[in-house]
């Protein structure tokens, strides 16, 4: 059930963290890697049971109705998830055409958990807001919400 008190609280503009092109792989104690998939960045911010899914660039993406439907099922009173519009095919690789051209059932790549229940989240270490986001997704047991895998410390060897 929601909590009454969530429900009054207006989510913040998040501005998504910029990405940067490195030009060679590296290893670093402080960084953790990703997967990059190539698709469209967006945030998920989820009130009342909806979902809007908004462009870097703070465009609303009208389309992706089934996925705004399930984003709009996870079990929060609001939230704002940051992460990537993909279709992926049976490898589980990012299928851009698919995606821009809607001839593939798109899925949620999450990396980021900003805001939770009434409460920015952007002060935590970012590997406790990614916990956070494991057990929200675990928990949904939706599959077109993928939670993002990571290395700490192992870019290059990571290759």
């Amino acid at each position: 059930m929601l909590n009454p008190q969530h429900r009054m609280v207006t989510l913040p503009v998040i501005e998504p963290m910029k990405l940067f092109a490195v030009a060679d792989p590296f290893d670093h104690h402080d960084w953790i890697f990703e997967v990059k998939h190539d698709g469209f960045r967006s945030l998920a911010y989820l009130e009342n049971g909806q979902c809007r899914l908004i462009s870097r660039r703070r465009n609303v993406y009208e389309s992706f109705d089934v996925l705004r439907k399930s984003l709009g099922q996870l079990k929060v009173d609001n939230a704002i998830l940051d992460g990537e519009l993909v279709c992926l095919d049976s490898h589980g690789h990012s299928q851009f055409y698919e995606l821009l051209y809607r001839h593939a059932q798109s899925v949620f790549y999450a990396f980021d958990l900003v805001w939770l229940n009434g409460k920015d989240l952007r002060e935590l270490p970012l590997l406790e807001r990614k916990e956070h986001l494991q057990e929200l997704i675990t928990k949904s047991n939706r599959p077109d919400i993928i939670n993002a895998q990571f290395v700490e410390g192992v870019g290059d060897r990571a290759i």
